[in-house]
């Protein structure tokens, strides 16, 4: 497993190193540059640095190899293709790798830090107590707060560090799951660690370190003053960290509400584009690099909105063909589909339905009678009265249409217009086909597109019959309101006709279409 291989190496390494250089560098500058000790305590101390360090490494690589255990377990699994039948075991994993980094920064707090200080502190108290090293037993106190210091600076490098080193792993993670099954792991936006917190912490931890560090180093220096001149001393040295630490904190806070905002701004514009707002833009108000990710984003969302109403004008097309070959199959329906879009149109418009919903209607309504493609001429050009096995036939064609429309790619491109194509027909009463359904548990397309399928066919001319009237077919409207059309849109319909025929405008499908 090359890949883990070089992983768990990285890993090892930057730990070893980190703490290290964390103890025996840091930690040995702090105390004997600060202590003034003779030769021989500076080799009992050295010897007490050297044990905690291995009784720290030791305690620190029994965590490691528990931290890694479940990524060497996956990796191996991946790589000799041997598929987990769980996928959710490959997200779990996933997500661990991810959580390393803090894992880590709880390792060296936790672990890490007990198994340094706890052996250091109990050896120098026992060295002190022997009179075998020289000093107060309040500079231990003071080691310990040391101690606290450089552990959360180390802490603060390794999970950098960590993060680095984890990437390939994801990555191969990633591809290797992929190429086996087509399953892609993933954190589904899930934050681990806010980038307000790296940067605060960190920010504030590099500016207030230093100041940390000389005050307590200072401490020892200053054992020698006595008197006024060590209350005038720690009154300036007060003053000087408490600015310090307040520039630290400052800074710290500017700087992650400077990163902060912008990715929130694009997060926030993300979100509406997820919904299908393509009319989104993220405001270019950066002089940084955020200026190119800002306007990199503005243009991705220019080209999904062209590519957006070039498929909504492609689908469109596509209905109006499909609608047309329907008419084209019979002369005298010739304009049908287009006409009942058109009134379905104003009686949604009427209902006080959206743009987009209006939309909706038009297109559903423009294939309603799809189905009847799949009938034969004999039975849908008969010009006189239907036998009743024709006319169950005839009857077929709503789950036809539906049926028709599902055979479109991508499936989920035409699942709002299939509702209204299959219950057009339905009845208020529960009497109609083709699953008998009643009142409100017809779609709304449905109950729209009957009101105006059936208005259409009582006006039109047929070579059997001539349509009837307008006032005629209103009427009929009225008396199969609540029965066959329903009771809240019907009379809409109606009393809007009426109004338009008072003012003696032709109801053609063009004034249907009113603005909403």
């Amino acid at each position: 497993m090359e890949i883990y291989r070089a992983f768990s190496r990285q890993f090892i390494r930057n730990c070893t190193a980190g703490s290290t250089v964390s103890v025996l560098v840091v930690g040995s500058l702090f105390i004997f540059s600060t202590l003034e000790i003779s030769q021989v305590e500076f080799l009992r101390l050295a010897g007490v640095l050297i044990g905690s360090l291995i009784i720290m490494m030791t305690l620190e690589l029994f965590f490691i190899r528990r931290q890694i255990a479940p990524i060497r377990t996956l990796l191996h699994a991946l790589e000799s293709s041997d598929v987990p039948s769980d996928w959710s075991k490959v997200q779990s994993v996933y997500q661990h790798v991810h959580r390393l980094p803090v894992l880590t920064v709880g390792r060296i707090l936790g672990p890490h830090l007990l198994g340094l200080s706890v052996p250091a502190i109990l050896a120098t108290l026992l060295l002190i107590r022997l009179d075998l090293l020289h000093f107060p037993y309040f500079y231990v106190w003071l080691a310990i707060a040391g101690s606290l210091l450089v552990a959360a600076l180390h802490a603060m490098i390794e999970f950098f560090l960590t993060v680095q080193t984890i990437k390939p792993v994801l990555l191969y993670i990633r591809r290797r799951s992929l190429d086996l099954s087509g399953y892609d792991p993933s954190l589904n936006g899930q934050i681990i660690v806010s980038i307000q917190k790296k940067f605060q912490l960190s920010a504030f931890l590099i500016g207030a370190f230093p100041l940390f560090l000389f005050a307590l180093a200072g401490q020892v220096r200053l054992q020698r003053l006595t008197g006024q001149d060590s209350m005038e001393y720690w009154r300036w040295a007060a003053v000087i960290i408490v600015i310090g630490v307040a520039f630290a904190s400052l800074g710290a806070w500017l700087l992650s509400r400077d990163v902060q905002q912008p990715i929130r701004n694009l997060y926030e514009r993300m979100g509406s584009v997820r919904e299908g707002n393509f009319d989104v833009q993220a405001a270019d108000i950066y002089s940084d690099e955020f200026s190119k990710l800002i306007s990199g984003f503005n243009h991705m969302v220019n080209g999904l909105k062209a590519r957006d109403r070039m498929n909504s004008q492609l689908i469109q097309s596509y209905i109006t063909m499909l609608a047309a070959t329907l008419d084209a199959r019979d002369r005298y329906t010739a304009g049908h589909s287009e006409r009942v879009a058109g009134y379905s149109v104003q009686i949604g418009w009427l209902a006080g339905l959206s743009l987009q919903e209006l939309d909706l209607v038009k297109k559903s309504a423009l294939l309603h009678d799809i189905g009847k493609i799949g009938v034969r001429d004999s039975v849908l050009l008969k010009e006189g009265r239907l036998t009743d096995e024709e006319f169950a036939l005839i009857q077929e064609h709503p789950v036809l249409g539906e049926n028709i429309l599902k055979q479109i790619e991508p499936v989920d491109a035409m699942a709002d217009l299939m509702p209204g194509v299959r219950s057009h027909h339905e009845r208020y009463d529960g009497k109609g086909y083709p699953d008998r359904l009643s009142g409100d548990s017809i779609p709304l397309l449905g109950r729209i597109i009957a009101i105006a399928d059936a208005f259409d066919a009582m006006t039109s001319d047929r070579p059997y019959r001539q349509g009837m009237s307008v006032e005629k077919a209103l009427l009929i409207l009225e008396e199969g309101c609540g029965t066959q059309w329903d009771p809240k849109l019907t009379p809409l319909f109606v009393a809007d006709i009426r109004e338009e025929q008072r003012r003696t405008k032709p109801t053609s499908s063009a004034d249907a279409f009113k603005p909403a």
